[in-house]
């Protein structure tokens, strides 16, 4: 495959143009991208090395391929490689984030919850269910269940404004150190479909998870339902 002379092949001086594009916002998600064959007569390469191209940012998630339509702009992905508030999420990808409280209340007798918290059975809990957005989009819809009698008062806070995190830090001193979770994929009930604007039945992502205080107590149980298109789960394995 040619290479420019500095030694870089020339399907990613064309990958980088495009990129560069991008991050200055000349393209948009949802823009054409120029075609193959266009894009080999703009770079002067074979068909061959532009299809290469944009195949590659295809698999990067930078571009999507529509039949029939052409290449496109891909919405960004949301990638969990780190334990962050949907806040922190959406400011590190350069995303305006927005979230909507559909339920902020004190229900008891929810067995599982409150022993996923390592509380008694009949303990009092607080349900935050919350629709995060971007722009008019919604990720993503999470429900947070904390322990009433530890974080009172918290479902008066303004949390369709604030991050959760941040609040338990400086309102009650809790600070956040480390997750168990489990992934999997499920589909959409109807709720769910409504809510993040997908068919019903449509796969979406569901995460659970523990999410622990630097004291190892279980702070918060939290049950996610995330568009399985617009993220990704980055896990790093040893041996």
């Amino acid at each position: 495959m040619s290479t420019l002379g500095n030694g870089t092949p020339v399907y990613k001086r064309i990958q980088n143009v495009i990129r560069k594009r991008i991050e200055a916002s000349e393209l948009l998600p949802g823009d054409p991208v120029a075609s193959e064959r266009e894009l080999a007569k703009l770079h002067k390469v074979s068909l061959m090395t532009a299809r290469h191209a944009l195949a590659g940012l295809e698999r990067e998630g930078i571009v999507e391929r529509r039949r029939g339509a052409g290449t496109f702009v891909a919405a960004p992905k949301i990638h969990f490689n780190k334990l962050m508030s949907y806040t922190e999420q959406m400011s590190s990808r350069g995303l305006a984030p927005r979230s909507r409280v559909l339920v902020s209340k004190i229900v008891e007798h929810d067995v599982e919850v409150a022993a996923r918290l390592g509380l008694p059975a009949t303990s009092a809990l607080i349900k935050i269910e919350r629709l995060r957005e971007t722009g008019d989009e919604p990720f993503a819809l999470e429900t947070c269940y904390l322990s009433a009698k530890e974080f009172v008062d918290l479902v008066k806070a303004p949390l369709g404004r604030t991050s959760l995190f941040a609040t338990l830090q400086k309102e009650y001193a809790v600070e956040l150190a480390y997750a168990d979770e489990e992934v999997d994929a499920t589909t959409a009930d109807a709720n769910v479909a409504e809510l993040l604007g997908v068919p019903r039945g449509a796969s979406v992502l569901r995460i659970r998870q523990v999410i622990y205080s630097t004291k190892g107590k279980a702070a918060i149980y939290v049950v996610g339902f995330y568009r399985s298109e617009r993220h990704t789960l980055f896990i790093r394995r040893f041996r």
